[in-house]
């Protein structure tokens, strides 16, 4: 059978995009739930959902990451970097009972993917050809416009997640990991759309490239 015949689309997405968005999701929603239902659902005191929610999206990740080995026989770079830190700043979260390690962890993941890209875009390496391994088909101006605009996407969500577990409640940060970053990113993809069609090869030769 072929990957087109069993990947069919279901609103505009295929059952493959749907799979992975789950895998992205899945952690994060564990992450929320436990965070706000933990002390019902084990008795602790409520200031101590953090770290049961951090165990469970450690879980809950690692999961998630297994799950896209055995459907896709590989792991996308973002996920699996993500997930690394994940696992190494809940565990400091956990053992040292201090929620400011989970809570700077997207700051330092996001910094990161930015230094990545944007230090890629600078040496003149559209780094996003390599990560999106085959997703779309662009110019080499066209992945250099992505990898551009990600890389500055990734410095707004950091400044973003700085601004809020600085300036609110736990709880607020949280959902805002679920309900505002998430979002704020599946927009900003979307608004890519343009540079898909314009930087689409033309012929044989921009294809090539």
């Amino acid at each position: 059978m072929s990957d087109s015949k069993a990947d069919t689309t279901h609103g505009g997405m295929t059952n493959s995009q749907w799979v992975r968005m789950a895998i992205e999701l899945g952690p994060l929603v564990v992450f929320f739930l436990l965070n706000s239902k933990a002390n019902s659902l084990f008795g602790n005191e409520p200031a101590q959902n953090i770290f049961y929610a951090t165990g469970g999206f450690m879980a809950a990740t690692a999961i998630s990451l297994a799950y896209s080995y055995a459907k896709f026989r590989k792991i996308p770079t973002m996920p699996l970097v993500t997930g690394i830190f994940v696992m190494v700043f809940g565990a400091l979260t956990i053992w040292l009972q201090d929620d400011q390690f989970i809570k700077v962890k997207p700051t330092i993941v996001n910094a990161l993917f930015a230094a990545a890209l944007l230090g890629a875009a600078a040496m003149g390496k559209p780094v996003m050809k390599q990560l999106f391994d085959g997703a779309f088909n662009l110019t080499d101006k066209g992945w250099m416009v992505l990898t551009v605009r990600w890389g500055l996407f990734f410095v707004f969500l950091g400044v973003v997640n700085e601004v809020v577990w600085r300036n609110f409640s736990t709880d607020f940060w949280v959902s805002f990991k679920l309900f505002g970053i998430m979002p704020l990113t599946m927009i900003f993809g979307i608004a890519q759309i343009p540079v898909l069609t314009k930087h689409a090869p033309k012929n044989e030769t921009e294809a090539a490239e």
